[in-house]
């Protein structure tokens, strides 16, 4: 039954949900739902059958021609003929199917609604001839007998009628007939204006059913409300279908037979009679399976409620778990960060043992001096007590000289009494001579001996002041070695932010750069005095600390495309920063410039901020705004540059192989040499690496030697002579560079392709040095098969072309601090590398049976350069020996990438 029309199928898929589906699937009230609402015309050929009857009664209401003649009042009761029987508006056959679909398609819009409309009217006809049939105990016990076919059924119930017709057709006159069938036309028209109605209610139903998906947390009550409704309409209809035959049989029977009006009259009275006895029957048993479905609903219902219950405590438990889990992730990042704070303070603290050390050592020295002039100290305090001795004893001579003065005088009284006391007076006179020159020779022993001290005192106390002035200015001049690189390139960016932002003058910021290169202690210490001061009172502090020594080493900026960490592609950005940290810890100023791309990582980036003020760079005929941002990386100096240009150039998602790299690259050139021009910055050597900074070297001496940048050498280093980024030479224009002087044969023109330039070579003609990254490589690049074009004009500028042999960096590559191995081991102890081996083949699902077989890694660009096809012979050859490979990489050449995959599959 649910083939026959969209309603019943309508029906069918909210009875099958009613009928227990509901609770287990919804998807079934879904997929049911999604094919009635979108287009009922792609059932319309289903119901071809009802829509043809429908469309016969709308014929017969306009006035056009009746399926079989009006019968007159005079005439008796014939059946029609074969020639008086319209084929048109007869009831089709199963394989009578075209005229209804050409009728479908005349009538697309009026004959859909319509046709609807008049269903529903034909289904409550059809409720009312079922009550009468139902009546009628023939009629009753053939579906009785025949209830589990429903065809069978409708045959049956159509016979039963056919033969109490017959029997009342006798005494049916002509004038009552045709009374009846008025009475019936006026019905059909009351039932056409029911089924608008009725239809217009079922497009209100879909539209409440439409807005019921929004609608979530009211979506058990509606859906009950639905499922009653539909269960109503699929039953209604189930009576409608089957009476829509009987009806037709019996308008048949009546129009092939005559009768009596009396037969008819009385017809017509059971016909009322059973009607009305069958809409009581009909209700009760409507009344009876509502009452059934509403108790299966609510049964349902309680079931959905506890199933919802369950499901709330389990996302209860669930959020709670989500709760556990996010405090753990806290916690886990809490404990990470602690720590890389252990870790770095163990870091300060161990170059702090060092300082220590280096003090000792010191102190080992002032200590000696010390024990050295405690000797001399002694010595003096020596030589003091014992002139404090002599000084005792001559005292004890001056009083016995009292005496002998006093008894002097008493034999000068007795002089004259006898030559004795004479020659005894001059013998005490000469004894007192004696004693005086004595006396007097102690005294200056005395006084010598006291000077001596006091020298010596003097001595140390000089000494010791001398050695407390030298350690203050010793600690003054050495460089602070107990702060991090961060901090010295965060405060070489804030003081170049000043001068950005106008807030001291460049000649101020150069003493202070130089005392930042120095890593002066003065600044440091002035520094964190003034942390938590206002930023004017740290700049006056800072102009205090001005002085006009000579910097100790060379300022070297680099202009690159990469740097490793945050935007690395190649060995280039390994190069940067390593060769960057290496010239820092030699005391030389480094700073790097990069674009600001939207792909970097950012996470490795401390202090990144942007500063308050625009550089603007020509291009294109035009100024175009630059952002500048500033931040440390690896402890090195970065100035990052953001374009503000409507191509949004370092926008894309990627770092290179973009069409207008030549334009991307050329602009940030030029932006860079505007940036140091502004700033005011007068470094010794710009270093610029590869074609995208190739620009720099033309740029330098053409444009911004004159403007006053003109302190630096321009120092130029090609990684890779494969990529040299030749454009036609019309795109030079851009950046300023003028066409005419540079696209020639001694400069800047491509030595194979006359029409375009080439920004290697006019960097390689405009560098005061190129360099290259090994000096067996400088070799091959100067013959015509690794010169790539370019080994004429590095032969003709071989006085300044060298190969610099590419180093690592050991504080980052160190297997005993890398925090990226899952156990860190030394060239002593190899006990981790084993263990690391293993974390592999775990990460990787390897095999790890036999511990002892050897695991081969590959890390490079799969380029024909790097010898792809060694790579793979070096693959299969490593299988064949019990060895197990790992290959990471990839390549733009797609037959070089499908290989190398299918290889490791």
């Amino acid at each position: 039954m649910a083939a026959r029309c969209s309603i019943c199928f309508f029906s069918y898929g909210f009875n099958g949900l009613s009928e227990g589906n509901y609770g287990n699937d919804v998807d079934c009230w879904k997929k049911n739902v999604s094919l009635f609402l979108p287009s009922r015309r792609r059932l319309l050929p289903v119901c071809c059958k009802i829509q043809r009857r429908n469309l016969s009664s709308y014929n017969r209401r306009q006035g056009k021609k009746p399926p079989f003649e009006r019968i007159r009042p005079s005439a008796k009761l014939q059946p029609n003929s074969d020639d008086e029987f319209d084929p048109e508006h007869s009831v089709p056959n199963n394989g009578d199917m075209e005229p209804s679909v050409n009728r479908e398609k005349t009538f697309e819009d009026d004959v859909d609604a319509r046709g609807d409309a008049e269903h529903t009217d034909e289904k409550n006809l059809g409720t009312q001839f079922a009550s009468a049939i139902e009546t009628n105990r023939d009629v009753k016990h053939a579906d009785e007998q025949i209830t589990d076919s429903p065809a069978q059924s409708a045959v049956a119930k159509a016979s039963a009628i056919n033969g109490v017709g017959a029997e009342l057709l006798s005494s049916v006159q002509p004038d009552d007939l045709i009374g009846m069938i008025k009475n019936a036309e006026r019905n059909i028209l009351l039932l056409n204006q029911a089924r608008v109605h009725a239809l217009e209610d079922l497009h209100k139903i879909l539209s409440e059913k439409e807005t019921l998906k929004g609608e979530i947390n009211n979506l058990e009550k509606r859906l009950a409300e639905a499922d009653a409704q539909i269960k109503f309409a699929s039953q209604e209809k189930v009576h409608a279908e089957l009476l829509e035959d009987q009806l037709e049989n019996l308008q048949n029977e009546l129009i092939n037979r005559g009768g009596s009006g009396k037969s008819e009259l009385e017809l017509y009275e059971n016909r009322s009679k059973i009607s009305n006895e069958g809409a009581l029957l009909a209700r009760d048993g409507h009344i009876h399976s509502l009452s059934k479905e509403v108790d299966s609903l609510r049964t349902e219902n309680l079931a959905l409620k506890y199933d919802i219950q369950a499901l709330k405590s389990m996302l209860s438990n669930l959020k709670n778990t989500d709760k556990r889990i996010v405090t753990l992730e806290n916690e886990s990042s809490f404990l990470e960060s602690s720590v890389k704070e252990l870790e770095s303070k163990l870091s300060v603290s161990q170059q702090e043992s060092s300082n220590i050390s280096t003090l000792k050592t010191e102190c080992k020295d002032l200590w000696a001096k010390v024990e050295n002039l405690q000797l001399l100290l002694d010595k003096a305090t020596k030589q003091a007590d014992q002139a404090i001795l002599v000084l005792q004893q001559n005292q004890d001579l001056r009083k016995k000289v009292d005496k002998l003065e006093e008894s002097l005088e008493a034999a000068t009284i007795f002089k004259a009494s006898s030559e004795k006391t004479q020659q005894y007076n001059e013998l005490m006179q000469q004894k007192i001579k004696l004693l005086e020159e004595r006396l007097q020779k102690s005294d200056e022993e005395i006084y010598s001996y006291v000077q001596l001290y006091q020298e010596s005192i003097k001595e140390f106390r000089d000494t010791l002041n001398s050695l407390k002035e030298e350690s203050k200015k010793r600690a003054l001049d050495e460089p602070v070695d107990d702060m991090p690189w961060e901090f010295w390139s965060c405060l070489l960016l804030t003081i170049d932010g000043w001068v950005l932002e106008n807030k001291i003058l460049n000649s101020e910021a150069v003493p202070l750069r130089e005392m930042v290169w120095k890593r002066d202690r003065r600044i440091c210490d002035a520094y964190v005095i003034c942390k938590e001061k206002t930023e004017d009172e740290v700049i006056s502090t800072f102009l205090q600390l001005i002085s006009s020594q000579a910097s100790p080493g060379l300022h070297v900026i680099h202009i690159a495309a990469e740097m490793a960490p945050v935007a690395k592609v190649g060995g280039l950005g390994d190069v940067v920063t390593g060769l960057g940290k290496a010239l820092q810890k030699k005391g030389h100023l480094v700073e790097i410039v990069l674009p600001k791309y939207d792909c970097m990582q950012y996470d490795r980036i401390r202090d990144l901020r942007v500063l308050d003020a625009t550089v603007y760079s020509y291009f294109d005929g035009k100024l175009f705004q630059n952002k500048v941002w500033t931040g440390t990386v690896e402890g090195l100096p970065v100035y990052f540059i953001e374009p503000h240009h409507p191509s949004k150039f370092f926008w894309r998602g990627q770092y290179y192989g973009e069409q207008d790299d030549f334009k991307r690259f050329s602009f940030f050139s030029r932006a860079a040499l505007e940036l140091l021009l502004q700033v005011g910055k007068k470094p010794d050597i710009i270093h610029c690496h590869d074609w995208q900074t190739a620009f720099v070297a033309p740029l330098y001496w053409d444009l911004y030697f004159p403007k006053g940048l003109n302190s630096a050498r321009i120092c130029f280093t090609c990684h890779n002579f494969e990529y040299q980024g030749a454009a036609p030479a019309s795109e030079l224009a851009s950046c300023g560079l003028d066409v005419q002087q540079l696209h020639r044969p001694d400069r800047m023109q491509d030595n194979s392709a006359h029409d375009r330039v080439n920004p290697i070579k006019g960097a390689i003609v405009f560098s005061n040095i190129v360099t290259t990254v090994s000096p067996t490589y400088a070799q091959e690049v100067r013959t015509a098969e690794g010169g790539k074009g370019l080994h004429s004009t590095l032969n003709f500028h071989s006085k300044k072309f060298m190969g610099i042999l590419n180093g690592i960096d050991t504080d980052a590559w160190d297997p005993a601090t890398d925090i990226f191995l899952k156990v860190q081991y030394t060239a002593n102890d190899l006990q981790g590398k084993a263990e690391n081996k293993a974390a592999m083949r775990r990460h990787l699902r390897l095999s790890s049976a036999d511990d002892s077989q050897p695991l081969v890694g590959c890390i490079t660009r799969l380029v024909p350069q790097k010898g792809v096809h060694l790579i793979r012979h070096a693959i299969y050859r490593t299988l064949e020996m019990g060895g197990q490979f790992v290959l990471l990489g990839s390549s733009p050449v797609p037959h070089i990438q499908v290989n190398l995959y299918c290889c490791s599959m």
